[in-house]
């Protein structure tokens, strides 16, 4: 477990300190007049506007899950996840319980432009460890989705934006030669409502494109910011829905550094 808990703690590290943008930057109007109006007025809505930027986040996270689309009975999670919000990565890992003494403890990431996504046994035994191309869009597309727990990441250089309507939006981003893209939702309040992206499901050569929809259930202040606090992660397949997730966000940090990493 060590060895596997030092990898992620040194990716974690690499995450954390790879950021070159001022302290206490404050994310103004001006910088958001480009964006899409349902954008800004979220940006607006959220607290994020006139607070200081997000160059990196952690956050907690309380999950209940299903690892098949037939599976009756959920799993308890919990996950832990960092973001560098100016050159975009994430370390997410998870401890899923499967029985006494006996859980899998999982890490999905997205550095410098690529995923990965590898699960072990305990932390000891190598479950398995996945790359792709189509593992680098899905991280990518992760990542685009997930900037609703820190809102100024939306105005990062790296996504290019149209607006669908008063009520919607397309993202693209485009990262060190990864491009992914998804579309965003909000409520007539200009609270975000939910988003949707078209990612592989799965990493064999046949695999398909579905549509990953992660849908808000509630929202809460952290920080002074105002974000979904409970979400539902579901996948759109041929044979129906699959609601494969639900979440609560239960910390949320902005702005840390390395030093005194707690980690899972």
């Amino acid at each position: 477990m060590t060895s596997f808990k030092q990898k992620i703690k040194k990716e974690t590290a690499h995450i954390l300190g790879n950021t070159t943008s001022l302290k206490n930057e404050i994310l103004t109007e001006e910088e958001i007049i480009h964006l899409p109006a349902p954008v800004q007025k979220w940006l607006n809505v959220s607290g994020a506007v006139g607070k200081e930027k997000a160059r990196t986040v952690a956050l907690k996270q309380s999950f209940l899950m299903k690892l098949k689309p037939e599976q009756k009975k959920w799993k308890h999670a919990v996950a832990q996840q960092f973001f560098n919000a100016e050159n975009p990565a994430f370390i997410w890992t998870v401890r899923l319980k499967m029985a006494p003494f006996v859980s899998v403890l999982g890490r999905d990431k997205f550095i410098d432009g690529k995923g990965e996504m590898q699960m072990t046994l305990n932390g000891l035994l190598n479950l398995g460890k996945e790359t792709s191309e189509k593992i680098d869009e899905g991280t990518l597309q992760r990542y685009l989705g997930e900037t609703i727990w820190f809102p100024s990441g939306m105005a990062n250089p790296h996504i290019s934006w149209e607006e669908l309507d008063a009520h919607s939006a397309n993202a693209t981003m485009n990262f060190k030669g990864t491009t992914g893209s998804g579309t965003f939702y909000f409520n007539k309040e200009g609270f975000f409502e939910k988003f949707i992206a078209l990612r592989y499901m799965g990493n064999t050569p046949d695999a398909k494109r579905y549509e990953w929809v992660i849908t808000a259930q509630k929202h809460a202040e952290f920080n002074g910011v105002i974000i979904p606090s409970k979400l539902k992660a579901t996948w759109m397949l041929e044979s129906g829905p699959w609601n494969w997730a639900n979440l609560e966000i239960t910390e949320i940090q902005y702005n840390i550094s390395n030093e005194n990493l707690d980690l899972l």
